[in-house]
């Protein structure tokens, strides 16, 4: 009969070990759940952070591209208008002569610009 009380006991102490071990790994599913899911409202922060900067770097590119544009179309006019100076001095100036003064006009108009 004494060892059977002694083997009840030694289950019960088996049992109350049990669950204290399952209450504790119940209490770390619980933190790993709560990081979790701290770590998911993190992630989602950056990926909505991330594509905002990349909705601005397309912005600042577009922006790039049209600039880029708009100075080879700069680089283009300063190359004929050059071009056209160029050809004007080099003439005769007895050609230039029976020329408009509208066309000197716009020759120095271009050059001005």
């Amino acid at each position: 009969m004494e060892a059977i009380k002694k083997k009840m006991q030694m289950l019960k102490l088996d049992k109350e070990n049990a669950l204290d071990r399952a209450e504790q790994a119940e209490a770390e599913q619980k933190q790993a759940e709560e990081r979790s899911k701290q770590l998911e409202d993190e992630l989602a922060a950056m990926q909505k952070k991330l594509k905002g900067t990349e909705d601005e770097l397309d912005k600042y590119s577009e922006a790039l591209k049209d600039a880029q544009e708009k100075l080879e179309l700069a680089e283009k006019k300063a190359a004929d208008v050059r071009s056209s100076e160029s050809r004007l001095l080099s003439e005769e100036p007895s050609s230039r002569e029976g020329r408009s003064p509208r066309l000197h006009r716009q020759a120095e108009t271009a050059w001005a610009a």
